[in-house]
């Protein structure tokens, strides 16, 4: 079972892009309160999470991607019944 994407068991979830949007969004926050704090280690966190906004991005990016592979090949998703996989 899953927690937040939609599954069977969970037709209500999330999309997994709906999840990193706003995950991104989030970081983004976080960067602007660290920004003028010149400290090392304020700076060093800055550094990572402007990579970590990278890899968000590219994931999001795959996960759209999927999204679209999907819905064409398959149609839209419908309630409680995969698309592909076992049921």
């Amino acid at each position: 079972m899953t927690h937040f994407l939609q599954s069977d068991e969970k037709p209500d979830g999330y999309k997994l892009e709906d999840i990193l949007h706003t995950i991104r969004k989030d970081v983004i926050t976080r960067c602007q309160k660290i920004t003028d704090d010149h400290r090392s280690e304020a700076q060093h966190v800055l550094n990572n999470n402007i990579e970590i906004l990278k890899h968000i991005s590219d994931a999001i990016k795959l996960a759209e991607d999927s999204t679209q592979v999907l819905n064409r090949s398959f149609g839209p998703s419908r309630s409680g019944k995969p698309r592909i996989g076992e049921e």
